[in-house]
């Protein structure tokens, strides 16, 4: 049997059942349709749906990188960046099981409007408070958790939406370019924040996030808002429960969350550790933290669009664990020589190592998923995949006053756990069952 077959698999039926509308593989004449990038491109509002992906995504690759340049320079405290940038994530993903039943039950475009736009308001907020004095550490937190919850919105509105407009054969295609969007947004998003952080400062450069966030929003406006089966009891808290438990019940979608949380605790930790190295013990300035996270979106572009062009359905699982191997093995050249050449280099190897492993995460997660779940079992997954990220902000914001080298210690670690969870637990490759290995 092929990986790409229509038939159910068994971890919980396909994203779209033979013969299904937006995901399935339509065929002419016997003959499957060819999958390329210029189909892709002509399924009709695709281009408004991916410029309001981009620019929402770039806004969130600034947030990310300005969050912690400005809690560390307005209130010169790690241990604050840390805690800051746990709010900026974590309180959306464990809203994700009631945000994935409200894009299963109200539509998806809509809510990633609402979602930008708050997030929007309250960043010019955040900023309004810095600018005339009256922000504090704690107001900065819980702005910023407000903003965090926003965030979901748009993130698992539109990785569900994706799934459903395109058709099944042109899957690796869109998720190439869905994992190139986050590319895009790192290899303009830090740099522009860094850069700006250090020129115009930190207030102005949230207002400038917030700006892009409302361009997002008006880019979608009119974009498609396809209707599908939907699994709802009538119940929001019901609804939000059972994708819950719908998803830990998936084995590949507990297999992902999983190895996937355990391995960004090890990116998280990084996140916090690289700054506070290039600007205390290397004597950098804010625009060079851009630039580096900036050199991972390049070369991760590059590994998603040569993954894209692979075979990939039917060999996720061993694509993913290589991948996150890959990474675990280059986190330890940032403890035997934290050096700027070597920092550099480490983020262009796990940038590319990530290409890959998005665009087997994606395609897996799509197949082992049924329509009528998307919204719930995407959200769910998607928080259970990025739950470590927050934790391992924190962590990383606290350790790293006992030294960089204890933190890189530590990410080391969760990154080759997250490996080993992934090679244990994700259910085999179709393509290595069929072969007999």
């Amino acid at each position: 049997m092929q990986a790409d077959d229509q038939t159910a698999s068994p971890e919980g039926g396909l994203a779209v059942p033979p013969g299904g509308s937006a995901g399935g593989t339509a065929e002419q004449g016997g003959r499957p349709p060819v999958p390329s990038y210029r189909a892709l491109f002509a399924i009709p509002r695709m281009g408004r749906i991916l410029l309001g992906m981009v620019i929402a995504r770039i806004g969130g690759s600034m947030l990310g990188v300005a969050i912690v340049l400005f809690a560390l320079g307005r209130f010169g405290s790690p241990a604050l960046a840390g805690i800051v940038t746990f709010a900026s994530v974590a309180p959306g993903l464990f809203m994700a099981p009631v945000i994935g039943a409200l894009l299963d039950r109200h539509g998806r475009t809509r809510l990633i409007i609402a979602g930008q736009t708050a997030g929007a308001l309250l960043l010019l907020a955040i900023a309004a408070l810095a600018i005339t004095g009256l922000l504090n550490e704690w107001l900065l937190v819980a702005l910023t958790g407000l903003v965090g919850m926003t965030g979901p919105l748009a993130s698992l509105g539109l990785r569900t939406l994706f799934p459903i407009i395109v058709p099944r054969h042109l899957w690796e295609r869109a998720n190439a370019i869905d994992s190139n969007g986050y590319v895009v947004a790192t290899l303009v998003g830090p740099p522009a924040a860094g850069f700006l952080a250090q020129v115009a400062g930190g207030p102005v450069t949230l207002g400038l996030i917030a700006l892009l966030y409302g361009a997002s929003a008006a880019v979608l406006f009119g974009a498609p808002d396809p209707r599908t089966a939907v699994a709802s009891t009538g119940s929001l808290v019901r609804d939000a429960w059972q994708g819950l438990s719908y998803t830990l019940r998936n084995p590949t979608l507990r297999g992902l969350g999983v190895s996937l949380a355990v391995l960004n605790l090890g990116w998280g930790v990084v996140t916090i550790v690289v700054p506070v190295l290039l600007l205390g013990q290397l004597g950098q300035g804010e625009g060079m933290v851009g630039i580096v996270f900036a050199v991972g979106g390049v070369t991760g572009g590059i590994g998603a669009l040569i993954a894209g062009r692979w075979r990939v359905m039917g060999h996720e699982r061993r694509i993913l664990v290589i991948a996150m191997a890959g990474m675990a093995a280059s986190t330890v050249f940032l403890l035997l020589s934290p050096t700027l050449p070597v920092v550099v280099a480490v983020m262009a190897l796990t940038g590319f190592l990530n290409g890959p492993l998005d665009v087997a995460m994606f395609t897996l997660r799509q197949r082992r998923t049924d329509q009528a779940w998307m919204g719930r079992a995407f959200a769910v997954s998607m928080s259970m995949n990025f739950m470590g990220y927050p934790f391992g902000a924190a962590i990383g914001g606290a350790i790293v006053v006992q030294g960089v080298a204890a933190a890189f210690g530590l990410a080391i670690a969760f990154t080759t756990a997250g490996a080993v969870l992934g090679a244990l637990m994700l259910p085999p490759d179709e393509g290595a069952r069929v072969s007999g290995r």
